[in-house]
């Protein structure tokens, strides 16, 4: 406990050190104009941004801080130098900058139609995440074949859930709806379907800001911009995965991580080939015979090149165990919290004698 105490001691500076550089783009950087020279002036922060997880030892929190920091922060401040991105235009205050900077999400576009957190479902996929993170007890007894669907299920209900709550906290506190990062992934037709429009929507609205519709234009919109602004968003999106493994792992990167976004990404092609040619032909394909495809081609092709990364370097347990203790400490404190009001409470309401 005293271990995890230090820990989060470390995580609370680094928070503290991000909310002072990130006030520092948001009341100096608009007053420089858009381009090189708003650039020069965020780099630092990005470079600081993109060090401060390596002073973390939790895997659960490095994987965090680099999500957050080292990735979606510093892309979004890069777009912010070229008034472009979800921070542009610039957000009403402080508080909405930091919200929009540090975490996974982006402002909604839509702004007519009401949020309603999904109190139901959302504790239905607690109780699984619970579940799952019990399961890895007996891990060494389970076929590999359940293992493999363990991995994915684990890693989507982590991200559903803590992105779904963040949501709710940035709604509630600061009245700014943020889009929603998931869409129901597990309903995906199609590689397309389950990449732009369901898994992790902050990540594809960046890729498209920063790489895809960049590269279009390089290439001047001709009949190719489509396919290599498609494969080079996998490949930004490839390194930047294998950075995370890297920064999780502490060990030299593999290339399979790469490999696993950039073979997505050609297969990504050839399905809106043959699609185009099924539609011409007039062939169809139900949807629940083509969600069952695309599904399994997403595990199947994730066991083949991720998964054996995690079962390698044991980070799905690191991962469970973290969460747990984690968990059993916010309860522990939530305890002491409730007992020490108790107290109080009784206190000033027993007569002295």
């Amino acid at each position: 406990m005293r271990k995890l105490e230090e820990v989060l001691t470390c995580f609370f500076k680094i928070c503290f050190s991000t909310i002072v550089s990130v006030s520092y783009c948001y009341y100096l950087s608009p007053k420089i104009k858009p381009g090189v020279f708003r650039l020069l002036s965020v780099l630092p922060l990005c470079a600081l941004l993109f060090v401060l997880p390596l002073f973390l030892s939790s895997s659960l929190l490095i994987l965090t801080t680099t999500t957050c920091l080292t990735l979606h922060a510093n892309f979004k401040l890069v777009l912010f130098a070229f008034d472009t991105g979800p921070l542009f235009p610039l957000p009403p205050n402080l508080s909405h900058f930091l919200c929009f900077t540090c975490f996974p999400i982006h402002p909604k576009q839509n702004l007519k139609s009401q949020y309603h957190f999904p109190k139901v479902l959302y504790a239905v996929k607690v109780v699984i995440f619970g579940v799952v993170l019990h399961i890895y007890s007996y891990r060494y007894y389970l076929p590999q074949i359940m293992l493999l669907g363990l991995y994915p299920l684990h890693i989507y209900l982590a991200l559903e859930l803590l992105l779904t709550l963040l949501k709710f906290v940035v709604t509630i506190t600061f009245g700014c709806e943020p889009e929603p990062a998931f869409n129901e992934p597990y309903l995906a037709t199609s590689l397309q379907d389950f990449w732009s429009r369901r898994w992790n929507l902050s990540v594809s609205a960046i890729l498209r800001w920063s790489v895809y519709d960049p590269v279009r234009r390089l290439c001047k919109h001709s009949e190719w911009s489509v396919i290599i602004g498609v494969l080079a968003s996998f490949l930004v999106s490839g390194l930047s995965h294998e950075l995370l493994f890297v920064r999780v792992n502490r060990e030299a990167p593999t290339g399979r991580v790469t490999w696993f976004f950039v073979f997505h990404g050609v297969c990504l092609v050839a399905e809106g080939a043959v699609k185009k040619m099924a539609r011409a032909r007039g062939w169809l394909v139900k949807p629940v015979v083509s969600r069952l495809l695309t599904v399994a081609f997403i595990v199947v092709t994730s066991g083949w090149l991720l998964f054996p990364l995690f079962k390698r370097n044991g980070m799905m347990d690191t991962f469970a165990t973290e969460s747990l203790l984690l968990g059993d400490f916010v309860k522990h404190q939530l305890e002491n919290i409730f007992m020490s009001h108790l107290l109080c409470v009784l206190y000033f309401q027993i007569p002295m004698i």
